[in-house]
């Protein structure tokens, strides 16, 4: 046993890397228990695997036995459970501290972070390490076909997992190799601007032993030269070490590998657009510095079909397709746009949920003009997450913001006027989107029905 723990209660169990954490003690033969604000499918599952989950947030759920408290961002430091624990004096850790000391337990532990990108390439990733030897243990950020998840409990060889920059959380990692996908600006309620974001990554990537690896996208390895470990970069052109030639985008993205001039293999992916070109770059570049060879890199890349609610294929409504994609940042929009536009004959259209008030504060530029690169565009209400709604930021302020730019944009004040908003103008040759980290795949499950 690697854990010092008899039994552990997570605050916030149903979240998609809580559920990771606690799915795995309980597989280590620790009593595991927690609670949510509501039931879902991965609570249910934790439940069938033993694990004792009450819904709703109540200090009496603290029992005397637990001697480890884990908590997720999300919760305030008003909670009731926690400020039971306080009292208690049990031991207390948020998610990220939690993630970093299971860390210490491998050999080699993997960390992909980046404004964007991350799950998408840690699954990947994932479906590189699994066709090797290695027997990784893989904590994904979102769902997986081929890992039955979002975890895959394997040795203490090697992990696997992303490493989000909210609140310096990745700080809280040992990772002994690091895959930087993109430094942009975002979670502006905690960072003051994008030179305070790039100073949290590089102290982060500071974090590596003398002999770990930095994977970093060619744009951003000025910010790492000081750095003593190996740097490898990746990129589109060969100012990269690992770089792409002949890319095609249509049918499904192909490319020549490329190290130095020399071809290493041909990289041919069934997950779609640019952007995923350059996630694939990413991990080769990984996989070939962990020394696996390119054959079963190339296989690995080309089994994966990507993850859940990651340019998602949900079906038809009208002959129109419905995608379902995570993108909350303008970036990513853009990104998921300009993919779809390259596979439809007809119209975009865009069922966008904005994620946080103050992410839309900071960015609405961003999102007026990411969102007019769609035909048609329907806005939800913002999706509070973690943060209160003060009054200061509606969706109808994108809306305003894109009239500027003489584009047209429809606001839904529920999910049901949203569908019937769609139903009313998609037609065959289309592709709706619907777009955020809330709930509004539920959208997308509505228009099926």
């Amino acid at each position: 046993m690697k854990y010092n723990f008899n039994h552990i209660y997570f605050i916030g169990i149903g979240g998609i890397s809580m559920s990771a954490l606690a799915e795995i003690m309980l597989e280590e033969g620790i009593k595991v228990s927690g609670s949510d604000r509501s039931n879902s499918r991965i609570i249910k599952k934790l439940q069938t695997s033993g694990a004792n989950i009450y819904i709703g947030h109540d200090s009496k759920n603290i029992s005397d036995d637990i001697d480890l408290i884990v908590y997720t961002s999300a919760i305030s430091d008003s909670n009731p459970e926690l400020l039971r624990a306080r009292e208690l004096n049990v031991e207390i850790m948020d998610r990220a501290e939690f993630l970093g000391t299971v860390m210490k337990n491998y050999n080699h532990a993997i960390c992909v972070s980046g404004t964007h990108g991350k799950t998408t390439t840690t699954g990947m990733l994932s479906s590189v390490l699994i066709e090797t030897d290695l027997a990784p243990t893989i904590f994904l950020g979102g769902e997986m076909d081929s890992l039955g998840g979002n975890l895959l409990h394997g040795s203490y060889e090697l992990l696997l997992t992303e490493a989000c920059e909210y609140k310096r959380n990745f700080l809280k990692f040992n990772p002994t190799m690091e895959v930087v996908l993109n430094i942009e600006e975002d979670h502006l309620d905690y960072y003051k601007d994008l030179k305070d974001i790039e100073s949290a990554f590089v102290e982060y990537a500071e974090k590596l032993p003398p002999h770990g690896h930095l994977i970093v996208n060619e744009s951003y390895s000025s910010l790492f030269k000081e750095l003593k470990c190996s740097v490898v970069t990746f990129g589109l052109d060969n100012k990269a070490d690992y770089y792409a030639a002949n890319i095609k985008l249509i049918p499904e993205p192909s490319y020549t590998l490329m190290k130095d001039g020399e071809k290493i293999t041909n990289i041919s992916l069934n997950v779609f657009g640019e952007h995923n070109i350059l996630n694939s770059l990413a991990a080769c570049a990984a996989g070939l510095s962990l020394g696996i060879e390119p054959e079963i890199v190339a296989r690995g890349l080309s089994d994966f079909k990507g993850t859940h609610r990651r340019y998602e294929y949900k079906g038809c409504l009208n002959g129109a397709a419905i995608i379902d994609d995570y993108a909350h940042h303008p970036s990513e929009m853009k990104a998921t746009i300009k993919t779809a536009s390259a596979y439809t004959e007809g119209k975009i259209i865009t069922v966008f949920q904005p994620h946080t008030y103050t992410r839309t504060i900071k960015l609405l530029d961003g999102f007026a003009e990411a969102l007019s690169m769609s035909d048609e565009v329907i806005l939800l209400d913002i999706y509070a997450a973690r943060e209160t709604n003060t009054g200061e930021i509606h969706s109808k302020d994108i809306i305003n913001k894109m009239k500027n730019n003489s584009k047209e944009a429809i606001y839904a004040a529920s999910f049901q006027d949203a569908c019937s908003i769609v139903k009313s103008i998609a037609k065959k040759g289309d592709t709706i989107i619907t777009m955020g980290a809330g709930n509004v795949d539920e959208i997308a499950e509505l228009l099926l029905e």
